[in-house]
């Protein structure tokens, strides 16, 4: 089962946790492929999946990544633990986030408790899943290029009870806010 809704700007792919976890794979190729900066093009081959040309990396130590990425997401999915995945593109040398990719999670409870099938051709997933990578693909056009080298980390937001992979790295994070204005009195000054 699949299916897109598109939401202001944002396409949601609902799915089989095999089908998510897969499609985030490819998705992760996609951007670090056309983000250039983030790995050498020639780094790169390509393959046909989902009716597209997609381009997989080859680079051993990124496929180890993203396999074990895509693994643990499977898991994540299937336990309905997982509410979003963020893949982050940041400055090599200042560490500096340079772009996020959010892709939200919405999990259906109704499949998740009481076991309910969903059923969609394999032909209509395909066609949203088409309609995500093109969605990907047209969004990069209207980015700036990244004109330094850069590297890329996965977030994964889960629940609170989830135990984290001892290959994974958990940080609890401190949000600190400031807010800025201006004061109409400094233009008197």
């Amino acid at each position: 089962m699949a299916s897109r809704t598109a939401t202001k700007d944002i396409i949601t792919l609902r799915g089989s946790a095999a089908i998510v976890s897969e499609f985030f794979g490819y998705a992760a190729n996609s951007m670090l492929y056309n983000r250039g900066g983030v790995y050498p093009e020639e780094t790169f081959a390509k393959v046909k999946k989902y009716g597209l040309p997609m381009l997989l990396t080859q680079d051993e130590g990124v496929k180890t990544f993203i396999a074990n990425l895509t693994a643990q997401l499977s898991d994540w999915l299937e336990s309905g633990k997982l509410q979003r995945v963020v893949l982050v593109i940041m400055s090599k040398a200042t560490n500096e986030v340079l772009e996020r990719w959010n892709f939200s999670i919405e999990t259906d409870n109704e499949v998740l408790e009481k076991g309910v099938a969903r059923e969609k051709s394999d032909k209509e997933i395909m066609r949203e899943i088409q309609a995500i990578m093109r969605q990907i693909a047209s969004s990069i056009t209207y980015l700036p290029c990244l004109d330094e080298p850069c590297v890329f980390d996965v977030l994964a937001y889960t629940d609170k009870d989830v135990a984290v992979p001892f290959t994974w790295i958990e940080r609890i994070h401190k949000v600190d806010t400031l807010v800025s204005y201006k004061n109409d009195e400094w233009d008197e000054e």
